[in-house]
Formats: C-alpha cells, sequence, structure tokens
C-alpha cells in the first residue's frame, strides 16, 4: 500500500461516502454518496454526479474536499481525510461509471433505467468526479 493509498484505507469496504465540499465563504457542506474505488495502483475514488449539482458547482471552484466513510444519512462512521476532487475527462468518466455500477449492482442499474424512463438523463449531464489524497506539504 502506497502514502497516498493509505488514506483511503478507512473507506475499504464501505458502501456510503460523506463528501464535504466547500463554498466560496468557506463554509462546508456535506454530502452522502455512492463511491467506487480504483485498483491499488491509482488511489482514486469515483462519484457520479449532475453537471449541475451544487457538488459539481463547488469543485470547480475549489477542488479542496474532506471524505469520510459514513452511513446512508451521512453520519460519519470513521475519520475525515483531505482530498482533492476534480471533473475528469471521457476516458476516466468511462472507468468510474464501470467501477460505480459493478459495485452497485443491481441498484445502479435499477437507477439508470428508472431515470431513462423518466426523461431526466436528457435533462440533467453526468459527470463523474475522481477523488484523490491531498498532498501533503511536509
Amino acid at each position: 500500500m502506497t502514502d497516498a493509498s493509505a488514506g483511503f484505507a478507512a473507506l475499504a469496504g464501505k458502501q456510503y461516502l460523506n463528501l464535504e465540499t466547500f463554498r466560496r465563504n468557506g463554509t462546508g457542506v456535506r454530502t452522502p454518496v455512492w463511491f467506487a474505488a480504483a485498483p491499488a495502483d491509482d488511489p482514486a475514488l469515483y462519484v457520479y454526479t449532475t453537471a449541475d449539482s451544487g457538488k459539481a458547482k463547488r469543485i470547480r471552484l475549489n477542488g479542496a474536499v474532506r471524505v469520510a466513510p459514513c452511513d446512508a444519512r451521512g453520519g460519519v462512521k470513521g475519520p475525515w481525510i483531505d482530498a482533492r476532487a476534480e471533473i475528469v475527462g471521457a476516458g476516466e468518466f468511462d472507468r468510474g461509471m464501470r467501477l460505480i455500477n459493478r459495485k452497485y449492482r443491481p441498484w445502479k442499474q435499477i437507477i439508470d433505467w428508472v431515470t431513462l424512463v423518466s426523461g431526466q438523463i436528457r435533462r440533467h449531464q453526468r459527470i463523474v468526479l475522481a477523488i484523490r489524497p491531498a498532498v501533503s506539504a511536509t
């Protein structure tokens, strides 16, 4: 395990991630989300959301985030970890979605089908966030 991936060890085997993004005034906004971890050679976590979501807007302004394991309601179940988040391009988008689809089968496929039938997929562009451990200043 590398030093970078050691930071995300507390998230191994967890179903939910509490993602804290920051407003312009520095106030944190916490959101419980589904996530999938990349293989150990790339310490990244992937989260999907819509391009017009609050968390996506905040990450565009400031990529500094904090993450912690949590329950479905956002109750924190472990230590907070400083990290950096970014919206990824097409290749990494596909990788992140494959990992998320595999981890949350069949629930993710059911949600995709419902959003397709309801027309929400056409109204809201999906994006994938890559979250990586923050680089320490030491």
